[in-house]
């Protein structure tokens, strides 16, 4: 099965930590941790990690974005690269030891040239017999806001699932023209249909009205420790999670994408593959700074998470 990722506004995660936050002090930092990171580009980090393989495509731009592409070889993931003028922006996390508080700090957007996303598309295009296409993460600067409604066009006329995590008017745009999969969380859903979602029925019944008005087939709504909510025409299901030790929350979305993906290519059903990316989303907080999940984590979560479906 051939797994496709993209990534417009790629970055660089620094994470580090200082014992204290103190004004007009000098605070001594602990060595930092460099990932690459990004929507798309934690979705192929996690799917390596957890034991499968995508192609990541993705703008990359001067001397950050040289180090980002290093970073991503490392993680052995397939990139495929398009060279842009702006530089490949940078994100920082630093964790409060005192309490354990993580402050992030998300840079803007490097713009992406016109030629450049055109040149990405044109790579997806290029591609023969995907079978799964995920979009995930914002859109930088000089991207038009139906990019992923594009990206949806393509994956119909090469019969690929195509799964989208991302949220305002771009995940408008690409639910209108037809997905597979959207992923949105509690505020998305809430933004998308105008309607509260303050309980299970309402969450349901939201995630029904998409369903019904605009071309997605399942939404799995996100809703961090209390699990997730899957629905589809005619199935709705509420899957809770174990309590685990949380230690960061970067890149708990992307990997619960991962699992989905990884498992739907795999031939699981599709209570099964949201299940595995609940497990995944779930060990991914157990790590901290954007270490994303572990395979022995997940697949532990995952062992317990279908025992509590059972019950």
């Amino acid at each position: 099965m051939k797994i496709i990722t993209i990534t417009f506004s790629p970055c660089i995660d620094k994470t580090t930590s200082v014992p204290d936050f103190i004004p007009e002090k000098k605070l001594r930092c602990a060595p930092p941790v460099l990932e690459a990171g990004g929507g798309g580009i934690n979705v192929s980090r996690a799917l390596v990690k957890l034991g499968g393989q995508s192609i990541a495509i993705y703008p990359s731009g001067g001397c950050t974005g040289a180090l980002f592409d290093k970073l991503l070889a490392k993680d052995k993931v397939t990139g495929k690269i398009v060279r842009a003028v702006s530089e490949t922006r940078e994100n920082f996390i630093v964790v409060k030891e005192s309490t354990g508080e993580q402050y992030r700090f998300g840079m803007p957007g490097t713009h992406l040239a016109e030629h450049e996303w055109k040149e990405m598309i044109k790579m997806i295009e290029e591609e023969n017999e995907i079978d799964f296409i995920v979009a995930s993460g914002s859109l930088p600067p000089g991207v038009p806001l139906d990019i992923y409604a594009k990206i949806a066009s393509i994956a119909k006329n090469k019969n690929a699932k195509f799964i989208v995590d991302t949220s305002g008017e771009a995940l408008k745009h690409a639910i209108n023209e037809g997905v597979f999969l959207a992923k949105p969380n509690l505020n998305e859903l809430g933004a998308l249909t105008g309607k509260p979602v303050a309980n299970g029925s309402q969450i349901i019944e939201a995630a029904r009205q998409l369903l019904t008005e605009t071309n997605c087939q399942v939404v799995v709504v996100s809703m961090g420790g209390a699990g997730a909510l899957f629905v589809t025409e005619d199935h709705a299901e509420k899957i809770s999670v174990p309590k685990v030790d949380l230690k960061s929350t970067v890149g708990a979305g992307d990997s619960m994408v991962a699992g989905i993906v990884l498992y739907l290519s795999q031939g699981a059903s599709l209570p099964d593959a949201v299940q595995y990316g609940l497990a995944c989303g779930t060990a991914a907080t157990m790590n901290p700074g954007t270490e994303l999940c572990k395979k022995v984590d997940a697949d532990d979560l995952y062992k317990q998470i279908r025992e509590m479906s059972h019950r």
